[in-house]
């Protein structure tokens, strides 16, 4: 979900955004007072050249495409529409070479950041005891795992798969918007988007431009299966035996779970596929138990194991955790990950990043007001139709709010959980999120888009294929890009070549605070 950024009295951020193909001039609303972006000068040509009609075909083309193979996602608490596709726009996302090396500069620091802090929080907790995060937010946190204390998984990686959220707001300004480290999704859709650009648009592909090319995405699986062949368990013999664990078929990333585990060559499971016996790991199969070493689960903490989270869960498996703690069984990403996704955490990730790294962060946080501080509590309600407001627990753009498009009654019910439970939400103000060219029903048009790159941290080693899931809000104006909200994505080319920067230089960010 995006939002916000800056005082509420900075009306140029949140009036006009900056786009990706034509810069300032072009989002104003007046392209022919600006000059193509270089890195979209090939796809300006293309959309030139390129009848209206023979986009829409292959707009349509490619949602056969997907309802084909079925692409769906579920929509949770929809009568109307349990499955649904997730709108595609033909128009791809770019990125150069360079803009992307400062991306990835940024996205390593950003996870090693995250996996020290993860570590340290079920470890020495030196980072609490400095002050760089408050103990209760950690201590009381429901996503802080005790069992995990003291334990050290294999390679000491936590986060094997963090997918970062990022918004842009002008030609070299970047903010993480979101940490997902305990079972982000996505990533097929990065994949599938790529395949059906090949199949629909292959003449862009190749000599970009006549000079660059577009990097491939399609080696992620292998880099996946590498990353968690890396942090098998010590005692592993031979190949490790990897599984992948879904909740099941009415999950709505199911699709993509039965996705990699095709791609990895690896067995999909549910809980009721595997049992522990002696402290180990087993998966039935029809050839007799089989152990397995690495268990890549798309399942939250709370559902894993019966015997130590929730007993009523159908979904996890008795003894899990046990295996894991024996050094026999490694779980990726590690079981209290989701630490790291708590919003009100998020908010002292610059600090973080700045105490493990010893380095002032390269993609910096959107500044953040924590309602659980009474002066910033305050200073929200005062302005509440001017910020965004999120739960700490949220996800997905579900139970939050949009100040500059609430109701006075939308406001005024929000106002009341505020004031009730303030420890539970944090705000933002509303950014200007970067635009790119869209094709809607209108013709090519520029609407709002986020980025969640995919890294992979293995036993010595970072891999991060070049580019991600680009979410694409599809109406005119809108900031929302989830797709349970109506959000859509496209396909993001990185290209070869171009400089490869230093840190570039970032423009000042107003804290977040009472208006001054």
């Amino acid at each position: 979900m995006l939002h916000c950024f800056g005082k509420p009295s900075m009306v140029r951020w949140q009036m006009q955004a900056f786009d990706e193909m034509w810069g300032f001039a072009g989002a104003s609303g007046a392209p022919e007072a600006a000059k193509v972006r270089e890195t979209y000068a090939h796809i300006a040509d293309w959309l030139a050249r390129t009848p209206r009609e023979t986009l829409e075909t292959r707009q349509r083309q490619a949602e056969l495409f997907f309802r084909r193979i079925g692409i769906t996602f579920a929509v949770y608490g929809d009568p109307e529409a349990t499955e649904r596709l997730i709108p595609f726009d033909i128009v791809p996302r770019i990125l150069s070479g360079a803009e992307w090396a400062l991306l990835e500069e940024g996205l390593r620091q950003r996870v090693d950041a995250l996996n020290r802090f993860i570590a340290d929080v079920y470890g020495a907790q030196e980072c609490l005891a400095a002050g760089v995060v408050p103990a209760d937010l950690v201590h009381l946190n429901p996503q802080f795992a005790h069992v995990q204390m003291g334990v050290r998984p294999a390679a000491d990686v936590w986060v094997h798969v963090a997918g970062i959220d990022l918004v842009r707001t002008g030609p070299d300004s970047f903010f993480v918007l979101e940490d997902n480290a305990r079972t982000p999704s996505g990533v097929s859709y990065m994949i599938e988007n790529r395949e059906v650009m090949l199949r629909l648009v292959p003449e862009l592909f190749g000599q970009h431009g006549g000079q660059l090319s577009v990097q491939p995405v399609e080696t992620y699986p292998d880099a996946l299966l590498a990353c968690l062949q890396s942090v098998a368990p010590p005692g592993c013999r031979g190949e490790p035996c990897l599984a992948l664990l879904t909740p099941g078929v009415f999950n709505s990333a199911y699709y993509e779970h039965s996705f990699l585990a095709d791609k990895l060559g690896i067995e999909l499971v549910e809980g009721s596929d595997l049992f522990v016996d002696g402290d180990i790991l087993f998966m039935r199969t029809t050839a007799g138990p089989k152990r397995v070493d690495v268990l890549y689960r798309r399942i939250d903490d709370d559902f894993l194991d019966p015997l130590v989270f929730r007993p009523d869960s159908a979904l996890g498996v008795p003894g899990l955790v046990a295996a894991h703690h024996a050094g026999n069984l490694t779980i990726a990403n590690a079981i209290g990950t989701g630490i790291a996704d708590d919003k009100a955490v998020y908010s002292y990730m610059d600090g973080i990043v700045r105490f493990f790294t010893g380095r002032d962060p390269i993609l910096p946080n959107v500044p953040t007001w924590r309602c659980r501080e009474p002066e910033a509590l305050r200073y929200v309600l005062a302005h509440l139709s001017e910020l965004v407001v999120k739960r700490v627990d949220g996800s997905g753009g579900y139970g939050m709010l949009v100040g500059p498009t609430a109701s006075a009654a939308e406001l005024e019910a929000f106002r009341q959980r505020l004031e009730a439970e303030p420890d539970r939400y944090i705000a933002q103000p509303t950014l200007a999120l970067s635009t790119c060219p869209t094709l809607t029903a209108a013709g090519v048009a520029p609407r709002h888009v986020d980025l969640r790159p995919f890294v992979l941290s293995g036993a010595g080693r970072v891999t991060i294929v070049p580019g991600g899931l680009t979410r694409v809000a599809l109406k005119e104006g809108s900031l929302v890009v989830n797709s349970s909200q109506g959000g859509g994505t496209k396909d993001t080319w990185v290209l070869e070549g171009g400089p490869r920067p230093g840190e570039l230089p970032f423009p000042a960010v107003p804290a977040p605070g009472p208006e001054r």
